[in-house]
């Protein structure tokens, strides 16, 4: 019998002799003596029997067994196997306020995806993208999540046991909800403010009152109450015009930081008396232990995250100047590129619970950064164990209009998992055939490793960008990314014959699974999209390229095909706006 394959990887499997029949009968018991959420199979001639610490241990021991069964027709193998997770919470969070509200379908394929991969938190991102009852006007174009999609949701969730957690941003990302004139008089700057490296920014940041503070508690509690869970995350990260408004004074008396940390305290004050656990990223306040010790201690989480893979000290050193302003405006310093390790300690230290939050490195990237996500993964598990962190909660952003299809995510997403279950088995985990064999499965064996390929070509033009892949960045004419280095022409065509062949390898790929046909159209598109990128680095560059009027027609084109494929997966709101990314760059090109 060929090896078994199982997602994720048990930290202990062992060979047990004579196997059992494959349908033999399964007994189960509780074994306290496991850890939380762990348990025990073993197959042998006497049949089936799992231990399990709890009833998340029954469900995962029942999953492995069902897994080990799909490639035993005729008799299970006999072994033991004593599994349980390195972090109690393993979470996923996806953006819904970058444009791309997912349909309840997309949902449900995902909240399948995260029962297989042993995740048991979900969060959606929200900015403006629930149906608030008093204001319709910042949602109404959006095709916002309803109360009743919420409480369906919770339910498809809770019978996968998986918690569903509201999120909500309560102080920074508010632009959507400042741009309208109902709502300017909340802003730091209700008529905008000046960015550190130039250009006018619109108002994003509350000013730090408590008549917003009120507010902003309003639409938590509204959100909340379609929710089972009495967690919730307020977001509260990059607030960068703090300060520059109508907190100019006191934060010149107080500081910036102080400013901050009291109205967080405002937000977490009230939740707290609802009886609410409160989740907040960790961003603003990181380099401030003296503020951290403030915190209160209980139903208090930190979220530290961290997006790129750690950089050694020389590689540090050797930042040029445009990527520390770069870094800069995101409140980094570039010893902070020394992945979590230079972000935790301030949080552990203090002695305040803290999740450990890396990323899918897919936003900007329309085909992913694969190599820098696994590594940014291994590293918060490896410093998230080391410093006692209680969670680790993969996010997954939608960033400039959040071109990349779901299916990019599953790559990053299925490997987070696997190390978040337990690193010392998954860090060299078979990605590809992982993918083939549960998430996609495969019969041909192609759609892991074109995944795998196309995640890769970020690294291979000769241009470098920060928190994004020149294929994406170069594709769209504005924003605040950009490339450092300069383009290789060899580099450029090797990525565009990558990208044919990465196609060639997903036309011959025979998935099963049910969203198989929207997977392979959207990778197809997605690919699409990073040869034009392609392209155009090459059109910069001085390189061969196809002509405007070809370029032209390619990117119109593209743009139908990106149509299409949003609403096969998303709403329609937030398409139009998205989109007109893309019809900005092909207004470039000569009629």
């Amino acid at each position: 019998m060929k090896p078994l394959r199982l997602l994720p990887l048990p930290r202990r499997i062992q060979d047990a002799g004579e196997g059992a029949p494959a349908d033999a009968a399964v007994s189960t018991q509780v074994d306290a003596a496991l850890p939380p959420q762990g348990y025990e199979l073993v197959i042998g001639p006497d049949g089936v029997r799992i231990g399990h610490r709890d009833a998340a241990g029954l469900r995962y021991a029942r999953a492995a067994l069902a897994q080990i069964r799909g490639q035993c027709s005729a008799a299970l193998p006999g072994l033991r196997i004593r599994d349980w997770p390195d972090f109690p919470v393993r979470g996923y969070m996806l953006d819904v306020s970058r444009d791309r509200v997912p349909t309840h379908a997309t949902l449900a394929r995902l909240v399948d995806l995260l029962s297989l991969l042993r995740l048991n938190q979900l969060q959606l991102y929200s900015e403006h993208t629930f149906a608030y009852r008093d204001h319709e006007a910042v949602w109404r174009d959006a095709s916002p999540l309803t109360a009743d999609d919420v409480r369906r949701l919770d339910a498809l969730c809770r019978e996968r046991g998986i918690e569903l957690v509201a999120n909500q941003n309560c102080f920074g990302h508010m632009e959507r909800w400042l741009r309208h004139p109902a709502y300017r008089d909340r802003a730091e700057t209700p008529e905008g403010w000046e960015s550190r490296r130039g250009g006018r920014r619109p108002p994003s940041v509350l000013a730090p009152t408590d008549d917003n503070a009120r507010f902003a508690l309003g639409l938590v509690r509204e959100l909340m109450a379609n929710f089972s869970s009495r967690r919730v995350n307020i977001g509260c990260d990059e607030t960068f015009e703090l300060g520059r408004g109508r907190s100019r004074e006191e934060v010149a008396v107080r500081g910036r930081e102080r400013v901050y940390l009291d109205h967080v305290l405002r937000l977490l004050t009230g939740l707290r008396a609802d009886g609410c656990e409160v989740q907040f990223w960790g961003d603003m306040l990181r380099g401030h232990p003296e503020l951290v010790a403030e915190l209160p201690r209980d139903d208090t989480i930190a979220l530290v995250w961290h997006y790129e893979a750690p950089l050694g000290v020389e590689a540090v050193a050797s930042l040029p100047e445009a990527a520390r302003e770069t870094l800069a405006e995101f409140g980094l310093t570039p010893e902070s590129l020394r992945g979590f390790a230079g972000h935790v300690p301030t949080f552990a230290d203090a002695g305040l619970p803290f999740w450990v939050c890396p990323g899918t490195s897919t936003w900007n990237a329309l085909v992913g950064r694969l190599p820098n996500a696994k590594a940014n993964l291994c590293d918060a598990a490896e410093v998230g164990l080391a410093h006692g962190a209680g969670g680790l909660l993969i996010t997954d952003w939608g960033d400039n209009g959040h071109l990349q299809p779901p299916s990019v995510s599953f790559p990053p997403l299925a490997y987070g998992a696997a190390v978040g279950w337990c690193l010392e088995s998954n860090r060299g985990l078979d990605l590809a055939g992982a993918l083939d064999a549960f998430v996609f499965d495969d019969r041909a064996g192609e759609l892991g490793g074109a995944l795998e390929a196309l995640g890769a070509l970020y690294a291979g033009t000769g241009l470098i960008a920060v928190n994004a892949s020149p294929l994406q960045t170069e594709l769209l004419t504005e924003g605040a990314l950009g490339c450092l280095g300069r383009a290789d022409a060899g580099g450029v065509r090797a990525t565009l014959e990558a990208l044919d062949e990465a196609a060639a390898r997903i036309g011959r790929s025979r998935p099963a699974c049910a969203d198989a046909d929207c997977v392979r159209r959207e990778l197809v598109q997605a690919i699409r999209l990073a040869r034009h990128g392609a392209w155009r680095i090459a059109r910069a560059a001085g390189f061969a390229c196809p002509s405007d009027a070809e370029l032209r027609r390619d990117l119109s084109e593209a743009i139908e095909g990106q149509r299409a494929c949003w609403l096969e997966r998303s709403r329609p709101g937030g398409l139009a706006d998205s989109v007109a990314r893309l019809e900005r760059t092909l207004a470039q090109y000569a009629a």
